[in-house]
């Protein structure tokens, strides 16, 4: 009988050591070795039945055709953008995400729409229940096959016979090859069975959309290579107290990083937000004190959103300074520079701040808004309706320009709004603009003309 040949691998990077250590020399982090049982067979392509294809010959540059590359459009205008305009025909897409968030429910709603070939394969829910999740989506749906398979010799024999043209695989760490001889989810199972599915899409030119858990530190569990392997990697992120749901690109090789889309959760699925900043804002009558309104833009969409802040005596010694959506470190900076360059004294005061809707966002263009509901606040006198603020503060209390202000500006003209603060140093391009444009150099000309 053959020696069981296993091997010590790291479940944080997945690196692989010929004995166990207490700290991986990788990525640093201790007890994260542990020992798999590995069995390196002759492995036969996906395709059984077929001859696998000859190796590449090298090419010179100029020899090299360029063709724009055809993208399959999934139908979901918010989907397609973070994508960076559909999937990519052999890409892998790999969608992180809390347990609840959703994954499920966007991956079946885009298989269901799509007038293609789809094979949705499930190794955590049986045909019963994604068939009751269909029927609050889409009940009618000729185009999608459901198939409940962990192995992935068997998902490869019924791509063989449907020929899909895009599959799902719901989740990534329930699969298993017969080739590794260890538990799904383990380090290298689900290495070997990602490579596996690189190998049919690039071989068969099929998109492949991975369903990944995460960890309680938030990043998709495995080995750290499984998101170096994919071609893109997106998050789906959210509140359970909101409706709202984020969608991010982390890794992109066919477009932008920096793209947002904007789902709200409802009894029938997701439906796409396509204006996000009415959202996003607040319709409140009333003049509130502690509130400011921030142009930002994420990816090539420009957002209006609203900025909230609580100033209060501090009750015990140490003042608190709490943020939700923003930056700690950075709120910390910003309130320095109220006090040294404006005179505020906020030292002995609690600093809590809001960005509505349950998103997070880390653009420097809504620092001047920050700054302004933090006064709003601490003054107790509102900030009049119609003025937004797209501007980033310095240490030396400097108001800096942004990019791609037009955008900015047009988005919050198109909102209703009268007045916006922008850097005198931003180069505007705009020749008519139904919204007043107030330049300012110093956070001190901005409370002059905010507050008097």
């Amino acid at each position: 009988m053959a020696k069981t040949k296993t091997a010590f691998f790291c479940q944080n990077c997945g690196t692989q050591f010929p004995k166990w250590i207490g700290q991986c020399s990788s990525c640093k982090e201790w007890n994260t070795i542990v020992e798999e049982v590995v069995q390196k067979e002759d492995k036969k392509s996906w395709k059984t039945d077929k001859v696998a294809k000859q190796a590449n010959k090298p090419l010179r540059v100029s020899e090299i055709t360029q063709e724009k590359e055809l993208r399959l459009d999934t139908i979901d205008q918010e989907f397609n953008r973070v994508l960076g305009g559909g999937l990519v025909p052999g890409s892998l897409t790999l969608l992180g995400g809390e347990p609840g968030i959703g994954k499920s429910t966007l991956l079946l709603q885009i298989a269901l729409k799509l007038p293609y070939k789809i094979l949705y394969v499930s190794g955590e829910e049986s045909q019963r229940q994604i068939k009751m999740r269909a029927d609050r989506i889409q009940p009618n749906s000729e185009n999608c096959y459901i198939l409940t398979e962990t192995k992935t010799q068997n998902i490869f024999q019924q791509v063989s016979t449907i020929e899909p043209d895009l599959v799902v695989i719901d989740s990534i760490q329930t699969l298993h090859t017969d080739y590794i001889e260890s538990a799904a989810g383990s380090i290298s199972q689900i290495r070997e069975c990602a490579a596996e599915l690189i190998k049919f899409a690039k071989e068969s030119h099929t998109p492949v959309i991975l369903v990944g858990h995460i960890t309680k530190d938030g990043t998709i569990a495995g080995p750290k290579i499984l998101e170096h392997m994919v071609d893109t990697v997106l998050q789906f992120e959210g509140d359970r107290n909101y409706v709202y749901r984020i969608l991010r690109s982390l890794k992109n090789r066919f477009g932008s990083t920096a793209e947002l889309g904007i789902y709200e959760m409802q009894g029938s699925g997701l439906r796409e937000v396509n204006n996000p900043s009415e959202v996003l804002i607040s319709k409140n009558d009333e003049d509130l004190s502690g509130t400011a309104i921030a142009a930002t833009v994420e990816g090539m969409r420009p957002l209006l959103i609203e900025i909230q802040a609580l100033v209060s005596t501090a009750v015990y010694g140490t003042p608190q300074r709490s943020a939700t959506g923003f930056n700690a470190k950075r709120l910390n900076m910003l309130l320095a520079v109220l006090e040294k360059r404006a005179g505020f004294k906020l030292g002995a005061k609690d600093v809590f701040l809001n960005i509505t809707g349950g998103i997070s966002v880390d653009d420097p263009a809504i620092d001047l808004a920050v700054m302004a509901a933090i006064l709003s606040s601490n003054s107790d006198i509102a900030i009049e309706k119609g003025i937004c603020f797209a501007a980033e503060v310095g240490l030396a209390g400097e108001i800096r320009p942004v990019q791609r202000v037009d955008q900015r500006i047009l988005e919050a003209e198109k909102l209703g709004f009268s007045k916006i603060f922008v850097s005198k140093n931003n180069k505007i391009g705009l020749k008519q603009s139904g919204i007043q444009i107030q330049k300012v150099s110093k956070i001190e000309d901005v409370v002059a003309l905010l507050f008097g």
